[in-house]
């Protein structure tokens, strides 16, 4: 209520309010004053209102006082229940904890002022969840209220947390909540087997490294608290098995170490351990955490391929045994009950495998071609052995044979050298260095020892001295050389190997001595230095020279006399059919003068012996020879003449005189005959070539030729 002192009561005055909620949440009465609350108010929305009043004049409008200012607060009821904002919670706690261990803290909120009553006092209760949860009514801290509780018998709770304002006194509003609480796994519990003896049946055949069976023990816990490792106990046969475990069934996987002989041994029994990786310190009082079965294997016969005696045979055979010499043997055995014979062959891949063979029976392997360790100092091959009664059933091994070094080739200078010596040369310079190589292959390398021949040790002229490592020098013994006394010197150097029998050759070495300058510098030398066969004296290759040089001297003069032989023999003989050319001194008549010589020599013999025409004998009727023009196709009959041209100019045996050479002659064999004109008996005038062209395209050539001929034939010109 406002009231001014100027108001008499007479209704002069008039009453304005303005600010907070003025109109709208409270109200003044002009005349009286009384302010009134025209809705309901709610403090948490808000708390306090501002408010301006004033008295006027009703009739001037004018204030009567100054301005005055107050504040309306609302007074707070307990309308408003506790609330949890972050509700519904999610909590764990380990398996087996104590009681109060600390689980959550959960918290209620409550709008209502807490400075005004117990509106926002709040308590919290369990409605759901007890006896295994505490919670503490004034914190809200959740703890757990049972000792020992499993996680294996019960996993999850869940918890009704309440709270309740106006301190929980009745009449006081509540909020609720849930909590979901898990316990979480520890390592509480050993792994146990589910039985005490497993049985597994594995075949003999099983191969190293493979899984022959599983087991299992059963860990209720979860997690890394649940990895077991299984070991299995020294004892009987657990040498040959292995176990592992199996990341992600925790299974114990039993692998094979060693192979199985169902005849050696039928049955294998052993112990297996199965223990958890991660231990709890805390329940180590509980008991041991693991447990032990037993495993029994039986082995089961199976038919098994041939077993060799050795993973591997290595022989030695020395190189160029004789073809057939046993170098070893190979043996395998059918270890099944059955014993079956077994058979040997060598498996075939390359050619160098036929350099040995292999009795079938016995496995002996013997050689088959000689062989050259230079050329191959190691064969690698298998063989194969298979049962006769299951020839599927094979087995292969590896051999290796190595072929030993015969010590069969002395060593010799490795490479040419051309040595020379100054003539200012002093002694003891060294004017060559030499090195040897040997065919043979030692495989502890060779050693080489170089000397001179006991003939040339006691020379004053050169001597060689042996580094020790299959080098030599070669040093002068002399204080100069004359080129002019003599210009050549022949070294023969020794050189033996270390092998067994011990191989040496004589190699000459050739220096040349050459004039020099001051420095040693070469200034005029042209022999090269070359090495000569081995063994060979400077007497005994002269001795080689004067038998060349007398053979020579013989063959020249016996070609000599055998080609004038033969000359005397062509000017004479009366039988040669070939007219010899004369020289009369007169000049010829031209291309058409064909009487100088007689053309039968071109002709067949036999034609010439049945048609002998006097050429110095004027004929009855001269007949004028007939002219040809030039064929175009004449590069046979020109190659031809070439020919036979080169073979006569070649000939060793023909006269060092031109001759006439009959090359027109066909052979007598022939059935259809010669269509030469040459070896006929008529003249060509009387010849008719018409019928050529009857003979088809194969002939048109000749047609061609012929006809033109017949053209020019000056027999026709009238």
């Amino acid at each position: 209520k406002l009231h001014s002192d100027l108001d008499k009561g007479v209704g002069t005055v008039k009453y304005t309010l303005s600010g907070d909620g003025a109109g709208t949440v409270f109200t003044i009465d002009e005349t009286t004053g009384d302010i009134h609350a025209i809705r309901s108010l709610d403090r948490e929305e808000k708390p306090f209102y501002t408010l301006r009043a004033q008295a006027v004049d009703v009739d001037t409008k004018k204030p009567l006082e100054p301005e005055s200012e107050f504040i309306i607060k609302v007074q707070d009821i307990n309308d408003n229940e506790p609330k949890f904002l972050d509700g519904p919670y999610v909590a764990s706690v380990p398996e087996m904890s104590p009681v109060g261990a600390y689980v959550l803290q959960v918290k209620a909120t409550d709008a209502d002022d807490p400075t005004y009553g117990n509106s926002a006092r709040v308590v919290y209760s369990i409605l759901q969840g007890q006896p295994y949860f505490s919670i503490d009514p004034k914190t809200g801290v959740i703890r757990t209220a049972l000792p020992n509780m499993d996680r294996e018998v019960k996993e999850q709770y869940q918890v009704l947390i309440q709270a309740k304002d106006m301190g929980g006194q009745l009449g006081g509003l509540a909020g609720t909540t849930t909590v979901n609480i898990t316990l979480t796994d520890v390592n509480d519990n050993p792994p146990r087997f589910p039985k005490s003896i497993f049985h597994l049946k594995v075949p003999e055949s099983s191969h190293v490294g493979s899984a022959i069976g599983r087991i299992r023990a059963v860990d209720p816990d979860s997690g890394k608290n649940a990895e077991i490792e299984y070991n299995i106990v020294p004892g009987d046969g657990g040498n040959l098995f292995d176990i592992t475990t199996d990341e992600y069934t925790q299974e114990g996987v039993i692998k094979l170490k060693k192979p199985l002989d169902f005849e050696t041994k039928k049955a294998y029994t052993f112990k297996v351990e199965a223990s958890n990786l991660h231990l709890d310190h805390r329940f180590h009082s509980v008991g041991p955490f693991k447990d032990t079965a037993t495993v029994k294997i039986n082995v089961l016969d199976m038919d098994e391929p041939p077993v060799f005696s050795k993973p591997m045979y290595t022989m030695e055979v020395y190189e160029d045994t004789p073809v057939g010499t046993i170098i070893g043997a190979v043996t395998a055995q059918d270890l099944d009950a059955g014993s079956s014979s077994v058979r040997y062959f060598i498996d075939w891949k390359n050619d160098v495998d036929s350099y040995f063979t292999i009795d079938a029976t016995e496995g002996t392997i013997a050689t088959n071609e000689l062989l050259d360790r230079e050329s191959t100092a190691q064969y690698n091959f298998s063989i194969i052995a298979s049962k006769v009664s299951n020839p599927l059933l094979t087995s292969k091994v590896n051999v290796i044979i190595n072929v030993l070094d015969v010590n069969e080739f002395p060593p010799e200078i490795s490479v040419p050298y051309e040595t020379s010596v100054c003539e200012n040369a002093k002694p003891g310079q060294v004017i060559q260095t030499i090195t040897a190589a040997d065919k043979d292959l030692s495989p502890a390398g060779q050693r080489f020892s170089f000397k001179l021949s006991s003939e040339a040790s006691n020379k004053p002229n050169f001597t060689v001295h042996d580094y020790r490592n299959n080098t030599a020098g070669i040093e002068t013994r002399r204080n100069g050389y004359s080129r002019r006394q003599q210009e050549l010197y022949f070294l023969p150097v020794v050189i033996e190997d270390s092998s067994y029998p011990v191989q040496s050759s004589t190699n000459t070495l050739t220096i040349r001595v050459c004039r020099c300058d001051s420095d040693g510098t070469i200034q005029s030398c042209n022999v090269e230095a070359i090495f000569l066969p081995v063994g060979l004296s400077t007497g005994a290759l002269i001795a080689i020279l004067l038998c060349i040089v007398i053979l020579l001297v013989i063959v020249v003069l016996y070609v000599a006399l055998r080609r004038q032989k033969k000359k005397d023999t062509l000017m004479t003989s009366k039988e040669d059919i070939r007219d010899n050319v004369i020289h009369y001194d007169d000049e010829g008549g031209g291309e058409e003068d064909t009487q100088a010589f007689d053309i039968g020599a071109l002709r067949n013999p036999k034609v010439i012996e049945d048609n002998k025409i006097r050429r110095d004998i004027k004929p009855d009727t001269l007949r004028f020879p007939r002219h040809r023009p030039p064929a175009e196709d004449n590069t046979d009959i020109r190659d031809f003449i070439n020919q036979r041209l080169q073979e006569n100019d070649v000939d060793p045996s023909a006269p060092p005189y031109d001759s006439l050479a009959t090359y027109a002659y066909e052979g007598n064999g022939s059935v259809a005959e010669s269509l030469s004109s040459i070896d006929s008996l008529t003249t060509e005038a009387d010849q008719d070539y018409d019928y050529l062209s009857d003979w088809g395209p194969r002939f048109k050539i000749l047609a061609d030729m012929f006809g033109e001929e017949e053209s020019y034939n000056p027999d026709k010109v009238t």
